[in-house]
């Protein structure tokens, strides 16, 4: 089966074709805000203005055209309501236009299924990390099951909105990350409530040293040093909780390699397969979304044409009872 995936949540309009489980094209086309957050009218005019280029990309990459496809799997949510559209309405034309069968996709589910099948590892526990979410998963018969979460912001959200405030003009996580190597650590709050995460208290107090005149890069260094640490103490009590020997790392946020390099430390201390997709398929992207696609079709059949609306709130743990519709 031949299936396209449309991802558009947020910054990102990326397609990918796959075909039993490999991945065929998965090209993509970024909106990068300058000295400002994502502006979702923004944010769905860039993508409206690329869909057919990079529709075209991908089918050329794969050597294929529309009448080939089988399937289309589009982001469904959580995201921002204006892209969602967007790529929801892309996706109903294609589908009309060809007659092709459709399926609404949760974003962090296609993040967990892609990363599962590409590091092959089969009964994980999961650290879902990205700009909006921050989820530690656990998978069970009804579905995912969220054993601890952000109380507040996403981590993504904290590095972002962070970047902003130290004046960075493309506030992205990659860019700090480089600027973080140049920092030594400076004192911020830490704080962790059984296997839940609150971030906002860090970036209060980040944001309050540098307009005291902390340098910018001790700061960066530090907030994610600190945040990092959070994550890796909520996960591996969760380690504990389930016993589980696996755990997988996805979401944009974990393309940090500093965050890969504490996550394998603590697996290795505590004899646990870690694994993580190549950045490729943490960033957002449509293969994910393609192959997530594939796995619930399966499952579930094709969805209804008036199901196929966003659901900007979408939580992973209501997947199984949405996709049955």
């Amino acid at each position: 089966m031949k299936v396209l995936g449309i991802e558009c949540t947020a910054h990102t309009l990326g397609i990918g074709i796959v075909e039993n489980g490999k991945v065929l094209s998965n090209i993509h086309d970024v909106y990068k805000p300058k000295n400002e957050g994502i502006i979702p009218r923004k944010a769905a005019d860039h993508h409206a203005e690329v869909f057919a280029s990079v529709l075209k990309a991908n089918l050329d990459a794969a050597k294929l055209s529309m009448n080939d496809i089988d399937l289309i799997a589009f982001s469904q949510g959580p995201g921002i309501g204006a892209p969602l559209s967007v790529g929801i309405a892309g996706a109903k034309y294609l589908a009309a236009k060809f007659n092709k069968k459709m399926i609404g996709i949760n974003h962090p589910y296609a993040h967990v299924e892609i990363s599962k099948h590409l590091t092959d590892l089969k009964n994980p526990l999961v650290l879902y990390l990205s700009g909006g979410n921050s989820q530690i998963l656990v998978e069970e018969k009804q579905g995912y099951h969220v054993l601890g979460e952000t109380l507040d912001i996403g981590i993504g959200n904290l590095f972002d909105t962070f970047g902003r405030a130290i004046g960075l003009e493309y506030a992205h996580g990659s860019v700090l990350e480089q600027l973080a190597k140049q920092g030594k650590y400076v004192e911020l709050p830490y704080t962790v409530k059984g296997m839940n995460l609150v971030f906002s208290g860090l970036l209060t107090q980040a944001e309050k040293l540098f307009k005291e005149g902390k340098k910018r890069e001790d700061l960066t260094y530090s907030i994610m040093e600190t945040a990092f640490a959070m994550s890796c103490e909520a996960t591996e009590r969760a380690l504990f909780l389930t016993r589980k020997k696996e755990l997988i790392i996805c979401g944009g946020v974990a393309q940090n390699k500093r965050l890969q390099e504490m996550l394998k430390s603590m697996c290795k201390e505590d004899n646990v397969k870690f694994g993580v997709a190549p950045d490729e398929f943490n960033r957002d992207n449509g293969a994910m979304i393609a192959y997530a696609g594939s796995v619930l079709y399966k499952k579930y059949g094709a969805m209804k044409l008036d199901s196929c609306k966003p659901i900007t709130n979408y939580r992973i743990d209501t997947v199984d009872y949405i996709a049955r519709g």
